[in-house]
């Protein structure tokens, strides 16, 4: 899928502006962005649950109206699950099947049921689900119909830490298995930076910034950390010596933003100004950092 000048306007407010996205077949886009940045406003245009105010977009290699008939090919899990809270689970996924057609596989729900964790409550009405049960349900409900896309915002809001690591092994399986694309959002950037293979950042209706994760690691690559008894001085012998990347953070731990076989130099050259570090690791910049240096200020989702 990609997009072209996509904008969506609420009066003169733009909630997302000439937004370009870029996502490759099979493969796992996360879009990332505070609360009220645009994401879930791009994810509705994308499903085709809301209009554009102008821009267009592609899908399976179709525009326009054709591209319009390929939603039929798209699963789609935006905002609160929509399910019927005095049915069970399988009789949700049933409803649901029966509408796209796709009923008369025999076992189908009950693979759907288990791929998503929920085979052993499948005859529980669904209004008494847990937050992160009606999650794993929503997610069953956008895979009827085999899509080729998902679109998923904020799919592991309310799981526990189990249940997160069983999602992301889900959604990896289907991409890896069979072949689906999808495109996810979701505060929890450690977790996602587990999964998605590329990423778009949205900050104030704007998409600033799209990379892949090779692209991620080469801006960014790997840095020294150390700590000594005095973090300053060492940082300025290790500038002396020829460093340029060195920076002591907030946490008093001193980075160097080195080739990792430099580690080597760098505590030599430190234990020869009798600055013996007590502490030397190598750390990936992760995304959450990265984000941040792009949007500035504190990630608050």
């Amino acid at each position: 899928m990609t997009t072209e000048g996509l904008t969506k306007m609420y009066g003169d407010k733009a909630a997302a502006k000439d937004i370009n996205i870029h996502i490759r077949p099979g493969s796992i886009y996360g879009l990332i962005g505070r609360n009220g940045a645009g994401k879930t406003t791009v994810m509705r245009m994308l499903s085709g649950l809301s209009a554009p105010t102008k821009g267009s977009f592609s899908m399976f290699g179709k525009t326009g109206s054709e591209a319009m008939k390929e939603m039929r090919n798209v699963g789609v899990l935006i905002e609160h699950p929509g399910i019927y809270p005095n049915l069970s689970a399988q009789k949700n996924l049933k409803i649901k099947a029966i509408a796209m057609g796709c009923d008369k596989r025999k076992g189908y729900i009950d693979e759907l049921l288990k791929l998503v964790g929920l085979e052993n409550v499948k005859n529980k009405k669904a209004g008494s689900f847990s937050l992160g049960m009606r999650q794993r349900l929503g997610i069953a409900l956008a895979l009827i119909g085999d899509p080729k896309l998902i679109i998923l915002d904020e799919p592991i809001n309310g799981l526990d830490p189990q249940g997160i690591v069983e999602v992301r092994q889900m959604l990896a399986k289907l991409r890896d298995e069979r072949g689906i694309t999808i495109m996810i959002s979701s505060h929890i950037l450690d977790e996602l930076s587990k999964l998605a293979d590329s990423y778009g950042i949205i900050h104030e209706g704007k998409l600033t910034d799209e990379f892949t994760v090779e692209e991620l690691h080469k801006r960014c690559g790997r840095y020294i950390e150390l700590s000594t008894d005095d973090n300053k001085a060492a940082a300025e012998v290790i500038r002396r010596a020829g460093f340029d990347k060195v920076s002591v953070d907030d946490d008093n731990i001193l980075r160097v933003g080195e080739r990792l076989d430099e580690v080597k130099s760098v505590v030599k050259l430190l234990v020869d100004n009798n600055l013996v570090p007590d502490r030397v690791g190598v750390k990936d910049v992760s995304l959450e950092d990265y984000y941040l240096s792009v949007t500035g200020g504190e990630h608050n989702g």
